[in-house]
């Protein structure tokens, strides 16, 4: 690990972020006190071992777009991970930022069942 204190910051971040919502890679950088170092949060994902707890499939790039990876398996499993929590990749592969970002200290919305309004994702 190249920095195991800025590397907590992040996966304290990670693991705030509630399921059925994503952040950004930057978003997760600027929480955790690194704002401008969203690579870092990546290389922190990175090294996380298998089977973590922490939930990495969670974060994605500015553009709402799982991040290409060396291992491409990667990729379609957090495609996976983050369908069995409805967020859904359109045709574009881009996920809908007004439905799942994730805003910290937001009042909730109200509605009895928030997850009812999301959409159900089919594979293709």
């Amino acid at each position: 690990m190249k920095n195991p204190g800025i590397y907590t910051r992040i996966y304290r971040v990670v693991k705030r972020i509630p399921k059925g919502r994503v952040a950004t890679y930057g978003q997760v950088a600027s929480l955790a006190g690194t704002a401008g170092h969203a690579r870092q949060v990546g290389y922190a994902l990175h090294s996380l071992p298998e089977g973590t707890e922490i939930p990495w499939h969670r974060v994605v790039n500015a553009k709402g777009m799982i991040s290409s990876r060396s291992e491409p398996a990667s990729e379609e499993k957090q495609r996976l991970l983050l369908e069995a929590e409805r967020i859904c990749l359109n045709e574009e592969k881009k996920l809908r930022f007004n439905r799942s970002r994730w805003h910290p200290g937001a009042k909730k919305t109200g509605l009895k069942n928030p997850m009812a309004i999301e959409p159900v994702c089919f594979s293709d």
